[in-house]
């Protein structure tokens, strides 16, 4: 099961958010005397839990446009299972081809191949501002991990040039970076830096439809 709910803005907020006074968890309007949610930088469990909790109270919010679209809460563990069973099969595959390669091809061969991988990790950040809980993952592949609190990460899989990782974070452009190594067994730090889309959206919300969908069995 997984709950779903749908937001809109009918009459976006001409104030300018950079104007209030800091809240905890946003800032004060003075025009409407109350204070205005930063929605832009949270993530839709999160934006699902603050309604499912806040469900009588008429909230004004600060929300980036791609936000306005149905928002699913999902349980993250399925993809770290997956993950670490993938592992598994790659290393049992990986064990099997190991084996018939060296009754065919030389030692060297082997040792060149395992010098090849690269070990990618770094940190993702908005101007100086660390983003914790960026996925990345390999593209093509399921295979992936986040960023910590502090914005940094190592990504679990030895990567090759040529490999793309792709980082999304909720309310930022999706970047690809491409791994490129002159040095074979090389560590590869990366430094990237997220930029916030240009159409921010404020107002009073409606939570149009709040709804649990079951999977069908």
């Amino acid at each position: 099961m997984k709950n779903e709910i749908n937001l809109e803005i009918k009459q976006p907020c001409s104030e300018n958010f950079n104007s209030f006074q800091q809240t905890e968890k946003g800032g004060f309007c003075n025009s409407c005397e109350k204070e205005v949610i930063d929605f832009s930088k949270m993530t839709s469990n999160e934006i699902i839990s603050y309604f499912k909790i806040n469900t009588n109270n008429k909230t004004c919010g600060k929300f980036n446009k791609n936000q306005f679209e149905t928002l699913s809460q999902k349980k993250q563990p399925k993809r770290k299972l997956s993950f670490f069973g993938g592992i598994g099969l790659a290393c049992l595959s990986f064990f099997i081809l190991g084996t018939l390669q060296a009754q065919q091809k030389p030692i060297k061969k082997e040792i060149k191949q395992v010098n090849n991988a690269i070990t990618v990790k770094g940190t993702v950040s908005e101007v100086s501002t660390p983003l914790p809980g960026v996925s990345i993952l390999l593209q093509g592949t399921n295979i992936g991990t986040e960023t910590d609190f502090d914005g940094n990460f190592s990504f679990p899989k030895t990567l090759k040039k040529g490999d793309v990782l792709i980082f999304s974070y909720l309310g930022f452009e999706t970047k690809k970076v491409t791994i490129d190594s002159k040095n074979a067994d090389q560590n590869v730090t990366l430094d990237i830096k997220f930029e916030l889309e240009s159409c921010i959206l404020m107002g009073a919300v409606d939570v149009r439809k709040v709804y649990n969908s079951k999977k069908k069995s």
